[in-house]
């Protein structure tokens, strides 16, 4: 395991603050930080370079693109071996309706973050395509009632 990268208070603070909204410019969060435009510049590259920044994204509102369903699934796996494994994992990686793929320790073997426009959309996506991929063994589900975003651990 590798070793933690050193972050000082302002690196903190400059990353919380890049969680919460990754398009601010340097100048603005300088600002913010009684730091000057640049100083703010090379303190994020230097994040990147060290890959604790490992990229900027989008949070789409998936309700408001019609996805009004999301319902986390446990996969158990018929059979567990390395082949196995990495033949579900090209499978699932196929499917747009699957927002997240993670292999887990535990009961399950995965689980899975599906997005539907509603509930006979999602059971349309399990049974088309979910319980037909290779090694499927059984198939638990949690539909998602409401979703809070904690702030991470900085």
């Amino acid at each position: 395991m590798s070793e933690a990268f050193p972050l000082d208070e302002t690196d903190r603070a400059l990353l919380r603050a890049l969680a919460e909204d990754a398009t601010q410019s340097s100048g603005a969060l300088g600002r913010r930080f009684g730091l000057s435009q640049p100083a703010t510049w090379r303190r994020i590259k230097r994040l990147e370079q060290a890959g604790v920044l490992a990229g900027r994204r989008l949070d789409l509102d998936l309700k408001r693109l019609g996805f009004g369903v999301t319902v986390f699934l446990g996969i158990r796996l018929a059979t567990k071996g390395r082949a196995s494994l990495e033949e579900f994992e090209r499978a699932v990686s196929a499917i747009p309706e699957v927002q997240t793929i993670e292999h887990i320790l535990g009961v399950y073997d995965y689980r899975l973050r599906v997005a539907a426009r509603d509930l006979p959309d999602f059971e349309r996506v399990l049974r088309r395509r979910i319980m037909t991929l290779p090694g499927v063994g059984s198939v638990d589900a949690n539909v998602m009632l409401s979703e809070e975003r904690l702030p991470g651990p900085l």
